[in-house]
């Protein structure tokens, strides 16, 4: 088998122009009518829609690589970070930390350049115990292969499926030094279509032991960025590349194999920014309603566990809110739970679902478990 890197004229990426015009041009549009959108919210609602998108955006990341970071941390991570003052933060993990920290740095600061120590900064950041699981790894240099090939691999240990071989780590700083100069070259292609091909070319390097998938994510969003000359995140590509994982990965094995014409590659990334651009407008009446809802209740008195829980329900809540996770999220009796629970149904704020111990809350007039 012969893998893209190993072709003569590699790296000289080639694609349809033709075939990626109609989709560029309307992804743009999408770009541009969301931007405004979002300018149009005001500062707070806008600010709002920030903190939700990368708090997505992490979350997704780490899930594609079967880590289950707790959405709170994150918020609360990048809330302090960004120097927000939003309610309910509590402190964050190590390694919840360390990807926020790519990440506010890869959006944040889009318009520095992408070098070799930027992108040591962000696996030391990734991996803070020198560890990968119980793994000891290379931290903060690139992959040495001392426990062979790098396979570009998916699914569960014992029944992985390898879409394709990495170059030889003799390679790697010769590579690297390519894909950033090329990354911080004026060029000639639209912006967007760079971001789509620099996270290509990084994951076909795979340059590191570990966080190849994370750091990739987060060139793209560099990438982005760049591509709108802005901080603020209103869409997150990592949770569409997470609900369509399969494709990606069979796409990304199928452009391995198939020659530098990427236009296959590069039809897929545009589908998928459209797709995350959509998703958006979720993120977008969410916030509108949260707002809404708050304004809609301003007048009823609550406590600070109220509040801290009605937040919890507007932000994403998984599951069903009951008597049980109350007390649990608030750190108090069940009693305490039972009195503000019922306190909040007579004053219309929420509706009891069910009966006896079945019985779930849901908030009056909003969608819950968003």
């Amino acid at each position: 088998m012969t893998y893209i890197h190993e072709l003569s004229h590699w790296p000289e990426f080639r694609w349809d122009v033709t075939a990626l015009a109609a989709k560029l041009s309307g992804v743009r549009h999408l770009q541009g009518r969301l931007i405004g959108r979002m300018e149009n919210l005001g500062f707070q609602l806008r600010e709002e829609s920030v903190l939700r998108t990368l708090t997505e955006e992490v979350v997704k990341s780490s899930e594609i690589e079967g880590e289950k970071l707790d959405r709170d941390q994150v918020r609360s991570s990048i809330a302090r970070r960004l120097g927000m003052d939003v309610a309910g933060m509590i402190p964050s993990d190590r390694n919840v930390e360390g990807v926020v920290e790519m990440m506010i740095d890869a959006t944040q600061k889009y318009d520095e350049p992408l070098t070799e120590d930027r992108l040591f900064a962000w696996h030391a950041a990734l991996f803070p115990t020198g560890r990968s699981g119980m793994a000891k790894i290379t931290i903060g240099h690139w992959r040495d292969d001392a426990r062979g090939q790098m396979q570009i691999v998916s699914g569960p240990v014992g029944r992985e499926r390898v879409h394709s071989v990495a170059p030889a780590a003799p390679r790697l700083a010769y590579e690297m030094s390519k894909v950033l100069k090329w990354f911080e070259q004026k060029k000639s292609t639209d912006p967007v279509l760079d971001a789509g091909i620099a996270h290509l070319w990084f994951v076909t390097i795979h340059p590191f032991d570990d966080g190849n998938g994370r750091i990739a994510r987060a060139i793209t969003d560099l990438a982005l960025a760049r591509s709108e000359n802005s901080q603020q995140r209103f869409y997150s590509m990592s949770s569409r590349i997470k609900a369509e994982r399969n494709q990606y990965y069979d796409v990304l094995e199928a452009t391995q194999k198939e020659g530098l014409d990427i236009t296959m590659w590069l039809q897929w990334f545009l589908d998928c920014l459209e797709g995350a651009l959509n998703q958006a407008e979720e993120t977008l009446r969410a916030v509108v309603e949260k707002a809404h809802f708050w304004e809609r209740i301003k007048d009823i008195s609550l406590n600070d566990r109220q509040r801290k829980v009605l937040n919890r329900l507007l932000d994403g809540f998984e599951g069903k809110l009951n008597l049980s996770k109350w007390a649990s999220l608030t750190k108090t009796s069940k009693a305490t739970a039972g009195r503000d629970l019922e306190d909040l149904v007579r004053k219309g704020v929420l509706v009891p679902v069910g009966s006896g111990r079945s019985t779930s809350y849901e908030l009056a007039g909003v969608e819950a478990g968003r």
